[in-house]
């Protein structure tokens, strides 16, 4: 067994938590009760969630599209909040990339399934990606509010989004574990409100 490598797996942890406790200690959090809100407004107007993402942020889209459809936990079994990933299947995704350039590929599922009352969550942990960049353009268009789960310093999606939250770091897996962490606090505080608000049925 290797010593450094057995150390490169301690600071992948250490640097993971002391990011999380960044986003603590400097009160980043706080703008997910915002979005949270946004949300909330969205899903009582009759809107959904529309996430999208490349990647590992692809996998985070997907996953957190779940867990609004099906729950996030088995304590709290409530019934399902309308979300919808953007990468959709693999013969949509390919038809898009072939047909059109692979910038576009989010944006044209976002005109074709969007309605206003919806709301945009675009992950992105460089904030630097075109066709995110296109997508938040695109709902910016038809008025759909748009959330940005960024990092670094925000990128270029940035200046589209409504309201981000930015993980303060360059490393792609550090944001990236921050980003899902984040994604479970939101769903968590979306569906608390919508079930007080008698939305959302329990059992």
């Amino acid at each position: 067994m290797s010593d450094e490598l057995s150390l490169k797996v301690k600071n992948a942890i250490q640097e993971s938590l002391d990011l999380k406790k960044l986003v603590l200690h400097q009160k980043l959090y706080k703008v997910l009760v915002e979005m949270g809100e946004l949300v909330v407004k969205s899903i009582l107007n009759g809107g959904k969630v529309l996430i999208c993402g490349n990647g590992g942020s692809a996998a985070d889209a997907q996953h957190l599209t779940a867990e609004f459809l099906i729950r996030l936990t088995s304590e709290v079994n409530r019934e399902g909040i309308p979300a919808i990933s953007l990468l959709q299947d693999s013969s949509t995704f390919t038809a898009a990339i072939n047909d059109f350039e692979p910038k576009y590929l989010f944006k044209r599922n976002l005109q074709t399934l969007a309605k206003p009352e919806d709301i945009l969550l675009a992950i992105s942990t460089s904030g630097k990606s075109e066709n995110i960049v296109q997508v938040l353009k695109a709902a910016k268009e038809i008025d759909i509010k748009t959330l940005g789960f960024l990092g670094s310093d925000g990128g270029e999606s940035l200046k589209y989004c409504d309201l981000s939250f930015i993980v303060p770091s360059n490393k792609t897996a550090r944001v990236q574990e921050v980003h899902i962490t984040a994604g479970h606090a939101l769903i968590e505080y979306v569906e608390g409100r919508l079930i007080q608000e008698g939305f959302l049925k329990l059992g």
